[in-house]
């Protein structure tokens, strides 16, 4: 073989090579998983450590980055919306905020429904098929969906009965919770979380209803003193692909992304009880008190929300099958 004809080859060897690799590289996915909490938000780094595991799984050939802090312009009443039209391949959805378009998902909202993490597996035994049902009308699926730890409101002002915290202006995520502190005689706000902040800075709110893990995110201890554990309502975040998106994929593919799901969601529903510990600490280390409520105004509270059960069941009909199956099982009227 002559010199020339051996550099012939070489040279098209290269190029076949290159062409290999560039063929290589297309079929990559590369997808954005879009949220609106921050790099150490628990649900942000469930949501790393599940594309991370993602990414070994496939070899690399599924390529997930996530998005935190809302830096793809998406507020969270917007996510169901925007992976439904593609316009974001993956997104952590909070439930509650997309009741505008789907009602149904505010059921784990309705006040006192439930009472604890083990109580909210019960009610997903009938309420996750109806979720599902719902992510598919809305052109996506479900891959894991993991609770908020318990609800607590945060306050300016220290009191033991309900008479004591009318009319002050709180911050609430959706419906249920703004008819919830309306029926104590609050004054509630509904602003998504990104608009919370300011709304403390600027003396618009003087409270928020919500976790302890988003206390610490908003570093509440700089604006409020005090923290109500009153346990109220309970959401989820529900990590949701684009169905187009997902039909994209190899078969191979979607089934080690479906069993990372399932694998990992126990893990990161334990995460969330973990976070909810170690932010009522950074709280309290932050100079803020957790009050002691007395029974009396828990009593009052649960009274006075009592009726908002049923207008849950009858603004969203659809509902009154779900609670009642759960109610049920719970051996509660």
């Amino acid at each position: 073989m002559t010199k020339t004809r051996r550099a012939f080859l070489g040279t098209m060897g290269g190029a076949a090579a290159l062409a290999a690799g560039a063929g290589s590289a297309q079929a990559q996915v590369k997808w954005d998983l879009s949220t609106v909490w921050p790099d150490g938000n628990f649900h942000t780094q469930n949501a790393k450590r599940f594309v991370e595991a993602v990414k070994a799984a496939t070899g690399g050939a599924v390529d997930i980055t996530v998005k935190a802090g809302g830096q793809l312009g998406f507020k969270g009443p917007e996510h169901l919306r925007a992976v439904r039209d593609g316009l974001v391949p993956m997104a952590d959805v909070l439930n509650i905020q997309q009741i505008g378009d789907e009602p149904m998902m505010g059921t784990e909202s309705v006040p006192f429904l439930v009472g604890s993490a083990d109580e909210l597996k019960v009610l997903h035994k009938y309420l996750r098929p109806e979720y599902e049902k719902i992510a598919a009308k809305n052109n996506q699926k479900i891959i894991y969906m993991v609770p908020w730890p318990t609800q607590y409101l945060h306050l300016k002002v220290k009191v033991d009965t309900l008479d004591g915290l009318k009319n002050i202006k709180i911050r609430v995520p959706d419906k249920n919770a703004q008819d919830m502190v309306s029926a104590v005689g609050m004054a509630p706000v509904l602003i998504p979380w990104g608009e919370t902040i300011p709304a403390l800075a600027s003396g618009a709110v003087s409270g928020v209803s919500t976790s302890s893990v988003s206390g610490v995110d908003g570093k509440f201890w700089e604006f409020l003193k005090y923290v109500y554990p009153t346990n109220h309502t309970w959401s989820c975040q529900i990590v949701t692909v684009n169905l187009d998106a997902w039909g994209k994929l190899k078969p191979d593919q979607q089934k080690a992304i479906e069993e990372l799901g399932k694998k990992l969601e126990p893990e990161f529903w334990a995460a969330s009880l973990k976070a909810d510990t170690d932010s009522l600490k950074r709280l309290t280390d932050g100079g803020m008190e957790v009050v002691a409520i007395p029974d009396a105004m828990m009593k009052d509270f649960r009274a006075r929300t009592a009726p908002l059960q049923q207008a849950f069941i009858k603004r969203v009909p659809a509902s009154e099958k779900v609670i009642k199956a759960y109610l049920a099982e719970m051996k509660r009227t």
